[in-house]
């Protein structure tokens, strides 16, 4: 499945939420990924999270979709972090 998670998490927990969501997920910036993932993949993605967050302060959004073609991108100014992987 295809996801762009994007989090708000407070400044003490923003590096480990970073490290963990890069992990899983390609980095397109601040707090913003995307990138196809398992399902189980994203369940432990999920659980890992939810052990850094303070469910009453912070905040996960998951939107997921079959695969990225159903998804229209636009980017208006510089791309941050292009998803394209050239080999």
């Amino acid at each position: 499945m295809y996801v762009i998670l994007v989090y708000d998490v407070g400044e003490k927990r923003v590096g480990k939420m970073l490290k963990l969501c890069r992990n899983y997920l390609n980095w397109i910036q601040n707090s913003f990924f995307e990138g196809d993932i398992s399902e189980v993949k994203l369940k432990e993605l999920t659980i890992l999270a939810e052990k850094i967050m303070k469910t009453e302060e912070d905040s996960l959004i998951i939107f997921s979709s079959r695969t990225e073609k159903f998804l229209d991108k636009q980017i208006i100014g510089k791309e941050r972090s292009s998803t394209d992987n050239f080999l």
